[in-house]
């Protein structure tokens, strides 16, 4: 889990630190806006609005949330943001498109910006293996920086034989170490660098890598490399001991399993109040809507890191089972033409994608967590699928080659209700219909 930054030295290496990272700031948050077409003003049009409106309207109910906060940016036509719901079961209080969530595995990508920014600084190496910053630890052979965030190292993952404790107990403050002893405990899924297998593993354990090397804390490496550079005001990774969320917030809901491994809907657990310590570099960030359109649209576009480590950091690896159209890169997935991650973290669901070229943007969040990081993938992409048909405002739209359809995203989240509304029978899932199977 990320700790306070260490203090400086001297006063004055502070100052040129801060005017190094507001430098920084200013000319890369200009290269992220100036690689997209510039953004229409005003709303999408009326008849994509209430598609939007109505998809998201369902998939919150599905998903027994009590409610959503959803934004769509289609530069050539407009865009169309909502929070839709109350922040809470049974409540009162509406949601605020300015409310902050939990962002869970949407955090390993900005874990490996920092990695490709330290290797453009020179600092480190991608090929660089990982026993050289952790010398001390047992079991790490000839695994690199690299592969961990490809997530070919072959290490086990903690999250399956963890999850049930994390939704029971979510106010418990884990330490890195237990996290990734936990993964390595597991059987291999494969050689270092033989496939992709899902690892939140190996995304502490880089967070624990990177730490050693640089001496510094992740707070401070994803504000010189993420949040600094894009200006994100309301992106942070708390520390351990901070279990409320920064500011105005939804409740997180989620559900455990019985001992056949089905979710008990009837009794969802207030999971809000959490310690970003069960996963720290690989899921621990906090967010909001802004926040998170501007840093997928640059993550998309790779104004984050030099033209070289974005070729490199969108390099993907095929997922078994999945399409041939969805890839694994660093910290994140390809979708056709689009780019970004779902995520899953007790209570909160999320999920960005984004066109580098036709700068499409989707950012969903739905608070509970319960049926899984490939529902809010589903609904982002169903979401895309309807934006990308909205008229221009002027001139011509962009073809946007999607390679789904809006009724397929919503077939697979209708198949995919695992607690579904009362008197609502799951739509069994037609068998001609690809979707993706990716997200954490």
């Amino acid at each position: 889990m990320g700790t306070a930054g260490r203090l400086r030295k001297f006063f004055a290496a502070s100052l040129v630190g801060m005017a190094i990272i507001a430098l920084t700031a200013c000319t890369q948050t200009a290269g992220a806006t100036s690689k997209l077409p510039q953004q229409a003003p005003g709303s999408l049009g009326a008849d994509v609005t209430k598609q939007l409106d109505d998809a998201v309207s369902a998939a919150v109910k599905r998903a027994h949330a009590s409610g959503a906060i959803v934004g769509v940016w289609a530069p050539w036509a407009g865009s169309w943001t909502e929070a839709k719901g109350t922040t809470e079961t049974k409540g009162s209080t509406p949601l605020k498109t300015s409310m902050s969530f939990r962002i869970g595995a949407n955090t390993k990508s900005m874990t490996c910006t920092v990695l490709l920014g330290l290797v453009d600084a020179g600092k480190v190496a991608l090929d660089d293996p990982v026993a050289k910053y952790l010398p001390r630890m047992i079991g790490l052979g000839s695994i690199t920086l690299g592969q961990l965030c490809s997530s070919t190292s072959g290490i086990g993952d903690y999250q399956p034989g963890l999850i049930s404790q994390f939704v029971n107990n979510p106010t418990r403050q884990w330490v890195p170490m237990e996290l990734v002893s936990d993964g390595l405990a597991e059987k291999p899924t494969g050689q270092p660098g033989e496939k992709y297998a899902a690892s939140d593993t190996g995304y502490v354990l880089l967070g624990m890598a990177l730490q050693q090397a640089t001496g510094r804390s992740w707070n401070d490496l994803y504000q010189q490399y993420v949040w600094g550079p894009l200006d994100l005001k309301n992106t942070s990774l708390p520390d351990p001991a901070t279990l409320k969320l920064p500011s105005a917030h939804p409740h997180g809901y989620a559900s455990t399993v019985d001992l056949a491994g089905t979710p008990k809907c009837d009794a969802p657990i207030d999971d809000t109040e959490l310690s970003s310590s069960m996963g720290f570099t690989a899921g621990g960030v906090v967010s909001t809507l802004s926040d998170m359109k501007t840093y997928a649209q640059a993550l998309a576009a790779g104004t984050l890191v030099s033209p070289a480590s974005s070729k490199r950091q969108w390099t993907t690896n095929p997922i078994s089972g999945a399409p041939t159209w969805e890839g694994y890169a660093m910290g994140a997935v390809t979708l056709g033409p689009m780019r970004g991650y779902s995520a899953s973290i007790p209570g909160f669901l999320t999920a960005m994608l984004s066109d580098p070229t036709s700068g499409l943007t989707v950012v969903v969040m739905l608070n509970n967590s319960t049926i899984g990081s490939s529902y809010a993938q589903l609904l982002s992409m169903q979401l895309a699928s309807i934006a990308s048909k909205a008229s221009a405002v002027s001139g011509k739209a962009p073809v946007i080659a999607l390679p789904w359809s809006q009724k397929q995203a919503e077939q697979g989240m209708a198949s995919n209700a695992v607690c579904p509304p009362e008197g609502v029978t799951p739509t069994p899932l037609d068998k001609s219909v690809v979707l993706p199977v990716s997200g954490d």
